[in-house]
C-alpha cells in the first residue's frame, strides 16, 4: 500500500465524569521507551503524537492509495489506527468490502483532544477513542496515544469482571437466555482461544463489570457492536495492558462535540448523540461560548450558520469553521435617480 500523505484541514456539553482504576497484572516487554522516541526522530509508533505546544489538534488526515485488491476498508482503517465508523464517514464512496486496488482512501487521523485533564487514560465514548497520557521523564517529549474503541449496544448490561491474560469469557445470563430461545444454547464459559470475544488481554476498571479488552472481531472496532465494554484491536490493547501502570485514572466522558484550535484556525468535531436525540439550542449556545472563549486571545470570528449546520447534521468529521460572511454594500443609487433628486431640490 503506497502513502500519500496530506494534510487536511471541545465538548458541546459538560461530560460525564466517572473516576475508574485500571486492575490487574499490567507489565510487560512492550514498556514504551522515551529514549527511543528522541525529538531527532522522525517516526513515531503508531497512535503516538506529540503534544502540540500550541492549540489542542493532534495528528494529520491523509490518503493511502489501495494496492492489494483483497484489502478491504476495515483492513486499510486497521492498519492505520482508525476505527470502522471513522474510515466509513472518510469515505462513503468506497466500497467496504472492495475498495478496488488503485483506489485512494481517506485516513482521517487527525484528532481534537478531548475536553479533559491530560492525565492517565480518557474514553470519549460518543467519538469511539482511547486517548492515553502517560507521564513522563525529564527531558521526554510530553505525548498522547490514541486507539479507535469499540462499546456495546445500547440497552446491554456488560457482565465480565475479569483481568487475565488470555481469559476465560462467561457469557452473561441475557445473552444465554436469548440464545437458548433461538434454539443456540450459549456456553456457560469460553475457554482462552481464538473464539474467545474477549481476545488475549483484558483490564478490569473498578466498576463491576467493566473492562478493557481485545477481541476475536476486530471488524467491530469503532462501532456500537457488541455486549463487550470497551474493545480494542488486538495489537492496540496489547500495548495498554503492558504500557498503563496499575492504578492509572481512567475517565470515561460522553463528548460528543469537541471544539479545537490549531495555528489561530477554530476547528468542531461534531459526532451523534449516544441518546439519538438531536443537538438542540443549549448545545449551539454553549458550543459558541467555546469558541468565543478560545478565539479571546485571537479575534478570529467564525460563520455561526455553519456551526448550526454542523450541529443539526453530525458526521464526525473534522470541519475547520469559516469567516462569517461578509454583508453586502447596499446599492448606490443611480445617477439618473440622484439627478431627479437634486432637480425636485431645486425646484421646490
Amino acid at each position: 500500500m503506497a502513502i500519500a500523505r496530506g494534510t487536511s484541514g471541545v465538548s458541546g456539553r459538560a461530560p460525564t465524569w466517572l473516576a475508574l482504576t485500571l486492575g490487574g497484572a499490567l507489565a510487560g516487554a512492550l514498556a514504551f521507551s522515551g529514549a527511543a522516541l528522541a525529538e531527532e526522530e522522525a517516526e513515531w509508533p503508531r497512535g503516538h503524537y506529540p503534544l502540540p505546544e500550541e492549540g489542542n489538534v493532534i495528528g494529520e488526515t491523509y490518503t493511502v492509495t489501495v494496492e492489494d485488491h483483497e484489502d478491504t476498508l476495515m483492513d486499510i482503517a486497521r492498519e492505520h489506527n482508525v476505527g470502522y465508523e471513522e474510515i466509513i464517514r472518510a469515505n462513503p464512496e468506497v466500497s467496504i468490502w472492495i475498495p478496488g486496488e488503485g483506489t485512494e482512501v481517506t485516513i482521517p487521523g487527525r484528532f481534537i483532544l478531548p475536553d479533559a485533564e491530560p492525565t492517565g487514560v480518557v474514553i470519549n465514548i460518543a467519538e469511539l477513542r482511547l486517548y492515553y497520557f502517560p507521564k513522563v521523564r525529564e527531558g521526554e517529549t510530553p505525548r498522547v496515544e490514541t486507539y479507535p474503541i469499540g462499546i456495546g449496544r445500547e440497552g446491554f448490561d456488560t457482565q465480565t469482571t475479569m483481568r487475565l491474560e488470555d481469559p476465560a469469557w462467561y457469557p452473561p445470563r441475557s445473552m444465554r437466555e436469548e440464545a437458548a430461545e433461538r434454539g443456540e444454547p450459549a456456553p456457560a464459559v469460553v475457554p482462552p482461544g481464538p473464539d474467545n470475544p474477549l481476545g488475549r488481554h483484558a483490564v478490569l476498571l473498578d466498576i463491576p463489570g467493566y473492562l478493557i479488552h481485545g477481541t476475536n472481531e476486530p471488524d467491530g472496532i469503532g462501532m456500537r457492536a457488541s455486549r463487550g465494554c470497551i474493545r480494542m484491536f488486538p495489537e492496540d490493547i496489547e500495548s495498554v495492558f503492558h504500557n498503563v501502570p496499575v492504578g492509572t485514572r481512567v475517565n470515561m466522558i460522553d463528548q460528543p462535540i469537541k471544539v479545537g484550535w490549531q495555528d489561530g484556525q477554530p476547528l468542531v468535531q461534531v459526532f451523534k448523540p449516544l441518546e439519538e436525540q438531536e443537538h438542540g439550542m443549549s448545545a449551539l449556545i454553549e458550543t459558541i461560548a467555546q469558541l468565543n472563549a478560545g478565539s479571546a486571545n485571537n479575534g478570529v470570528a467564525f460563520d455561526y450558520e455553519q456551526l448550526r449546520g454542523l450541529l443539526e447534521a453530525p458526521s464526525g468529521q473534522l470541519v475547520a469553521l469559516e469567516p462569517p460572511p461578509e454583508r453586502e454594500p447596499e446599492p448606490a443609487p443611480a445617477l439618473n435617480t440622484i439627478f431627479e433628486e437634486l432637480v425636485l431640490h431645486e425646484e421646490s
